[in-house]
């Protein structure tokens, strides 16, 4: 019995990992995944109309498309996401290749260690990309906020030397560090198509969660209305930007001791597991092969989610 039980596994894990490559494969050799540079556009496509479409292309294209819709119905969000993170690749795209990995890790792991501890990690691999998604769009808003101190000084010199705002603007464009440079790209963009500029910097400032941004479309807002040196306004603006930034280093150098002890604690449990796991894989099965073990697990689980939501509260600091 035991026999056909493995049997079973190796074949299911097997073809589960058989499906994850076929499905990496797909979107591998899918034409237009891989972005090509604006020169070798044109000459491309046409190489492309002139070929016959395989059966790969075919399925990719079907795949890539249903998951599309259901993703413009119920997850309309993700594709947003995507560009606040910085990654140019489509949603769709995405989504095969988080299933593609979930399937992979959970063949692998049932293959190796269980079926139970298999479905656990190919359900946590969503999950895994989820929070590194939320952590690439962080770091991207970070990166613009701390940019912004010496985007306004780029800009009040640019105004001082003769340029116009919306030229000002261009040269942030061309001339600024990402992801400030793809931000003020855009808002020329909507300017150039009759977008007021007012309200394309203040869509920045909401799409980036930048209080400080928004005081400066607020100033810029004001001083089109009313006039006066604008120059010496973005001084003033990125003087008190300059004053908060140092404020913000000092509270998160005070409290990075606090959230390393709690990265360390939530990280306990899960290297403990890992350890006893390799160290001696069927240490841990009744666990997962009886009531009382599941009962544990649930618990744990319950309790490790409350332990992070208060130490996540008692880390982070609002001023």
């Amino acid at each position: 019995m035991s026999y056909f039980a493995s049997a079973s596994m190796l074949t299911l894990g097997s073809f589960l990992l058989l499906v994850a490559i076929t499905i990496v494969s797909f979107l591998i050799i899918r034409p237009g995944f891989r972005r090509v540079s604006r020169d070798r556009r044109r000459q491309l496509l046409g190489r492309k109309r002139r070929q016959r479409a395989t059966t790969l292309a075919t399925a990719t294209d079907f795949a890539t498309d249903q998951i599309g819709k259901i993703l413009a119905k119920r997850a309309r969000g993700l594709a947003g996401q995507l560009e606040l993170a910085g990654i140019r690749t489509k949603a769709s795209d995405i989504v095969l290749l988080t299933v593609a990995a979930a399937l992979a890790a959970g063949a692998a792991v049932m293959l190796f260690i269980g079926p139970a501890i298999g479905l656990i990690v190919a359900a946590v691999i969503p999950v895994i990309g989820w929070f590194i998604l939320g952590f690439l769009v962080g770091r991207r808003k970070r990166a613009f906020g701390d940019q912004l101190d010496q985007t306004l000084q780029m800009m009040a010199a640019s105004l001082r030397a003769g340029y116009s705002l919306l030229q000002s603007v261009q040269a942030m464009s061309s001339e600024a560090d990402s992801p400030t440079k793809d931000e003020f790209s855009r808002v020329l963009n909507e300017t150039r198509i009759g977008r007021p500029l007012n309200e394309s910097l203040i869509e920045v400032a909401n799409r980036m969660s930048s209080e400080d941004f928004n005081w400066v479309a607020q100033a810029i807002a004001i001083n089109r209305e009313v006039g006066g040196n604008l120059a010496d306004v973005l001084d003033g603006v990125a003087h008190t930007i300059r004053d908060r930034n140092q404020l913000h280093r000092q509270v998160a150098s005070l409290a990075s001791e606090g959230k390393l002890s709690a990265v360390i604690l939530m990280a306990l449990p899960f290297g403990v597991t890992g350890f006893l796991t390799m160290a001696n894989p069927g240490y841990l099965n009744k666990l997962f092969t009886t009531t009382i073990g599941w009962g544990i697990v649930i618990a744990a689980i319950i309790m490790l989610t409350v332990g992070g939501i208060w130490l996540r509260a008692t880390v982070k600091i609002k001023f």
